[in-house]
């Protein structure tokens, strides 16, 4: 019997996601299940991002982020994009990735892009660099987010997450089972078994 497929709800801009990702990958390798990315924003436009100067996030990251980061081994830092960008075009741009076989690699970068790089993922640009540094081609892939190639259907993906009753992410399920936040590898593993 095949393991079930792990599916987790994440946005570019939760550092959490980050976090999980090398815990899920890592266990879901060893069972010899696939990983399907699906998207979540946490603050979809028009709704007002996070800016780090404000008390909120500093807070957060000194209290639980940067240690939990020290325990799993996870080099990041709180970005200072300011404000936080929205994801919709990131997404737009792993659907991109998607298509051409390189989801994965497209999510590891743009997460790392703004966790330990700094950079502003919601600046075509900077996601046309990152696309091109996967092996994608920067052209056809700035056109596709140009053209809004994708933005139908990542607007029907996140509202199927909102009909899956996600609400904060990372969000795992597989099979019956749901995980939220950064998972316990062991719950993991007795998931997948």
């Amino acid at each position: 019997m095949n393991p079930p497929e792990v599916v987790v709800y994440f946005d570019y801009v939760c550092p959490y996601c980050l976090l999980a990702e090398d815990v899920i990958e890592t266990v879901a390798a060893e069972a010899g299940a696939a990983v399907r990315w699906r998207p979540y924003e946490l603050r979809p436009h028009p709704n007002p991002t996070l800016r780090p100067e404000d008390d909120y996030l500093p807070r957060v990251w000194r209290d639980s982020v940067y240690p939990m980061a020290e325990r799993l081994g996870v080099p990041i830092k709180l970005p200072t994009v300011s404000p936080q960008p929205y994801t919709h075009l990131p997404f737009e741009g792993a659907l991109f990735a998607e298509q051409h076989g390189l989801a994965k690699e497209y999510h590891r970068a743009v997460l790392r892009a703004f966790f330990q790089h700094d950079l502003d993922i919601g600046r075509p640009d900077v996601l046309a660099e990152i696309a091109a540094e996967v092996g994608l081609d920067a052209g056809e892939f700035a056109a596709a987010l140009a053209e809004r190639r994708y933005a139908e259907q990542h607007r029907a993906a996140v509202a199927e997450a909102r009909q899956a009753g996600v609400r904060a992410v990372p969000t795992i399920d597989i099979g019956p089972h749901r995980i939220e936040g950064v998972p316990n590898p062991d719950h993991l593993r007795k998931a997948l078994s």
